[in-house]
């Protein structure tokens, strides 16, 4: 059966500073070793979460897109991570998934944390972006979007194998953060994968990282705290196809629409 080789990058991230946070992420993926297939980079990863979308937003084609791409070329794999976009007046938290012919995707993060006033710089995305790579489907969500579990639930009994969330989320939440990742994974019997940053924000916030995988059954495969941490793993497809043969939920699932 089909398996992924995964890189995930837990990062200090320098508050708006662009230029160095990519230097520091480039040398931390040029220095992976194993033969990796998918490398997956926090929220925000150019800037941390920030608000000031006048100084620090790019035009889709811009200088992180581009290094995004210099990237998965070099080392043969797919990147996925968030950065400030601006496109038609608009400014979304958007991620992007880069292939190493350079063609790629994206998302707009669909939930936007009022509570920090994210909703008053950015636009709300419409449409989630379900990736392939070998066979496997990959759903992937920013930060937020973690608390509403309809906007990441499966239809069609096995719409997608993993779902991927990056984020940005504050160590005072944390309990919230790993809870609901089990619960995901648990309810779409799905892998799930939550990428997070470390250190702390000029806001005061703290961040633990606790990025994570987690397998169907909500099981924790692998989980890191409290410090910077390049963690790279194989999934194997056969794991997920027993899961869902041998329980088979996702059957019993309610049908349902979302209207935006």
């Amino acid at each position: 059966m089909s398996q992924l080789t995964i890189s995930i990058i837990q990062t200090d991230l320098i508050w708006e500073n662009k230029v160095k946070n990519l230097e520091n992420l480039e040398k931390k993926i040029m220095a992976i070793e194993e033969k990796t297939e998918l490398i997956i980079l926090p929220e925000m990863f150019g800037t941390g979460f920030s608000m000031n979308t006048n100084e620090l937003a790019e035009e889709m084609g811009g200088e992180t897109l581009n290094w995004m791409k210099k990237i998965s070329i070099a080392k043969k794999a797919a990147l996925t991570g968030s950065f400030m976009v601006r496109e038609n007046g608009n400014c979304y938290n958007r991620l992007i998934w880069m292939l190493p012919n350079g063609e790629y995707g994206h998302y707009d993060k669909r939930h936007l944390f009022g509570y920090a006033e994210e909703d008053k710089h950015y636009t709300a995305g419409q449409q989630r972006l379900i990736a392939s790579i070998k066979g496997w489907r990959i759903n992937l969500l920013i930060c937020y979007d973690l608390r509403f579990p309809v906007w990441s639930r499966q239809q069609n009994n096995d719409e997608y194998d993993i779902l991927v969330y990056v984020a940005n989320w504050p160590e005072k939440r944390s309990h919230a953060w790993k809870s609901l990742l089990t619960a995901r994974a648990i309810e779409n019997q799905s892998y799930v994968i939550g990428v997070n940053r470390v250190g702390a924000d000029v806001m005061g916030n703290v961040y633990s990282g606790d990025s994570s995988v987690i397998d169907p059954l909500g099981e924790v495969v692998f989980q890191e705290s409290k410090k910077e941490t390049v963690h790279t793993f194989t999934l194997d497809k056969s794991t997920l196809t027993e899961v869902r043969q041998k329980l088979p939920f996702l059957k019993d699932a309610d049908s349902f629409v979302i209207h935006h």
